[in-house]
């Protein structure tokens, strides 16, 4: 199955798309300049009933923030694998712009749980 969402505007438009690999999941988190920055995998640990999750960044990026938040809710709340790879970037980005791309990769993150959890 694959799912795809979008929010926000202009400079802080944040797009979520995600398929479906067998019992897991591959999401990708962009902007407009999608590249990749980050790369995370989340696992569900039904032993101690928690999500885990590990992070690659590529140099000078830091995307890792959006990809270890997004592996751990979605892992956390499907209790399922899920690699997540995100390419977010703007230049001379401002913080208000920066808190706008966080809060708009949350509601996305929101959303697409929200579909995952509704299917079980």
């Amino acid at each position: 199955m694959d799912y795809s969402f979008t929010t926000g505007k202009e400079r802080t438009q944040v797009n979520l798309q995600a398929t479906t690999m067998g019992d897991g999941l591959v999401v990708r988190i962009f902007n407009e300049n999608a590249h990749i920055g980050a790369v995370s995998i989340g696992e569900y640990d039904f032993t101690n009933q928690r999500a885990s999750v590990s992070v690659v960044t590529r140099l000078g990026h830091k995307d890792d923030v959006v990809a270890q938040k997004a592996a751990h809710s979605i892992s956390k709340f499907t209790r399922k694998t899920v690699c997540v790879v995100t390419g977010i970037h703007l230049d001379n980005i401002t913080t208000d712009e920066m808190t706008r791309i966080l809060e708009n990769s949350d509601q996305l993150l929101k959303e697409l749980v929200k579909h995952l959890t509704n299917l079980d």
